[in-house]
């Protein structure tokens, strides 16, 4: 396993497959790797609490749009 596929696993979806769901599945994987991440920096002194914050508040404004967009609610 190299070092990409050890940081950006991805799983498998098991839901009712629709073109939409897919990506939104796939979608929502990246939104909570990269939370992950941003809590880690936060956790670890490298983010501010309000950065954090910020850019979590970013992704989840990505989240949704990407819902709406996909006919997803």
């Amino acid at each position: 396993m190299n070092l990409v596929n050890f940081l950006h696993q991805g799983n498998r979806y098991l839901g009712e497959f629709t073109p939409a769901n897919l990506v939104f599945d796939a979608n929502l994987q990246i939104f909570s790797r990269r939370i992950g991440f941003i809590c880690a920096l936060e956790n670890g002194g490298k983010l501010s609490p309000q950065d954090a914050f910020s850019r979590i508040e970013g992704l989840w404004e990505a989240l949704e749009n990407s819902a709406h967009n996909l006919g997803i609610e």
